[in-house]
């Protein structure tokens, strides 16, 4: 995996959610219905939102597993 990917993918692993219902909770905790709404909604233009994005299609491929690994105690 290439370093970018992989900063990225720990980036990810490592965001938490600064707004709404699941306000500090780490993008892999919150649920698929909450990136399903946003992606019907239309995610926000910026950084979270393109995580978001990216969150969303690692949820609908059952991969989170892969993310839980990544996040920093």
């Amino acid at each position: 995996m290439e370093i970018n990917q992989r900063e990225a993918l720990i980036g990810l692993a490592n965001t938490k959610m600064p707004f709404g219902k699941y306000k500090g909770h780490f993008l892999v905790q919150i649920p698929e219905p909450y990136f399903t709404w946003f992606r019907q909604k239309g995610f926000p233009k910026s950084k979270l939102g393109q995580q978001m994005q990216m969150m969303y299609e690692i949820k609908v491929n059952g991969l989170e597993h892969l993310i839980y690994p990544l996040v920093k105690k």
